[in-house]
């Protein structure tokens, strides 16, 4: 066990859970990953693995056949698949994000319909704000779903889904002008549709088109897709919670949970950047002796083993938050923010210890140099979480004059 990111007051469930996480990701994940990576090769084998030890149920209530686990002990095996390859961690995050939005938004009947099947793995789900036109701006969203009857239309085009191929449940967020005359500020007119499809590429059922992969830099493995709603009919009672005009509200709480998974993404890659820089800087010999035994070295893995430790620490205290039912949105900011931050300068410096070598596609450095940026994107740019940031210090810091 790593001496670095240890987590204080975990319960003994919670440290079993996670040494079998651990145990799969050394022995699963590590040693096929890069190559799986190069390929752009779906990780089936491993998905199948994390089905088995029951991974896709982890935070679902246990009435609903999930292990009913808290979003710590989410996190902290998500940290840990990270550390073996960041792309599975992304494949189960969606999914988790969508579970998350049901269990605190759906209806019963939806509770019923989705929770037990996603717990198992057999319903996979992907979640749906982005649009080629627009990231972070959410209120500028143009798709939209107009009610016909008993049913919804759906018509837009929507971007950057992970898990857009192989899931089978997208909660799409899209423009509802029902019941919200004109004039109505854009968040309280949105809406979280609950689309069903089949999974896989092309038309996946009538007026919806998954058009396929999208080639990335990094974080390969993972189907990052485009999603085209035409003239798309979805019952009425898949609108998420039953009442239009929640959307924006649904997405941001999934959203907190994505961040706080976003950070512990970050915290697994830097510790697996760290733990290659460490290992090689002892194998690698200049001027008569290792470089680990060099200064300016030595000064590095302080560094990075310093950033590690605290990355890992406001991402634990960002979960255990959220956790409590209280509000986390900063917390949760920062430990996103920070934890992105560090993991590309912990990945930079393992890459500039490995010298020419971090170079090559042998080493799995240069996997890691290619999947970091993600991180500083993922779920909100560095850019976004400071304006949260600074917005909850002045509402908690509020000038008394």
């Amino acid at each position: 066990m790593s001496r670095l990111a240890q987590t204080a007051g975990l319960t003994d469930i919670q440290q079993e859970i996670l040494a079998t996480v651990r145990d799969f990701v050394d022995k699963e994940i590590i040693p096929v990953a890069t190559g799986l990576e190069h390929r752009d090769e779906y990780p089936q084998q491993i998905v199948d693995g994390l089905k088995e030890l029951g991974l896709f149920g982890l935070m679902i209530p246990e009435e609903y056949g999930g292990l009913g686990e808290s979003l710590l002990t989410y996190a902290l095996c998500v940290e840990e698949i990270a550390r073996g390859w960041m792309s599975v961690s992304g494949i189960i995050n969606t999914h988790f994000i969508v579970a998350y939005m049901l269990k605190q938004h759906g209806t019963q009947e939806q509770k019923e319909t989705f929770l037990p099947r996603m717990a198992a793995g057999e319903v996979r789900g992907a979640f749906s704000m982005s649009e080629p036109g627009l990231g972070s701006d959410v209120s500028a969203i143009t798709s939209k779903g107009v009610r016909e009857g008993d049913e919804y239309v759906l018509n837009g085009q929507k971007m950057w889904l992970t898990n857009g191929g192989t899931s089978t449940l997208v909660a799409v967020l899209c423009r509802s002008d029902e019941g919200h005359p004109e004039g109505t500020a854009p968040h309280k007119s949105m809406t979280t549709f609950l689309v069903e499809k089949e999974p896989g590429f092309g038309e996946v059922r009538p007026g919806l088109t998954i058009p396929g992969k999208i080639d990335k830099m990094g974080y390969k493995g993972v189907d990052t897709t485009e999603l085209i709603m035409d003239g798309l009919r979805i019952p009425a009672n898949r609108v998420l919670g039953g009442v239009t005009g929640r959307g924006f509200y649904q997405m941001m709480d999934g959203v907190e949970v994505g961040r706080v998974n976003v950070a512990a993404r970050g915290c697994g890659v830097a510790q697996r950047a760290f733990e290659l820089g460490v290992s090689y800087a002892q194998q690698r010999h200049t001027f008569g002796k290792a470089i680990a035994q060099h200064q300016a070295i030595q000064f590095k893995l302080a560094e990075m083993a310093t950033k590690v430790e605290a990355a890992h620490a406001m991402m634990v205290n960002a979960a255990r938050k959220k956790d409590s039912g209280e509000r986390n949105d900063l917390e949760a900011g920062m430990a996103k923010y920070l934890a992105s931050e560090y993991c590309k300068e912990v990945v930079e410096d393992a890459f500039r210890i490995h010298g020419g070598y971090g170079f090559s596609k042998e080493y799995e450095i240069e996997r890691l140099y290619r999947e970091a940026p993600m991180l500083l994107i993922g779920e909100g740019t560095a850019e976004i979480q400071k304006m949260i940031i600074g917005r909850r210090l002045l509402e908690e810091y509020r000038f008394q004059g």
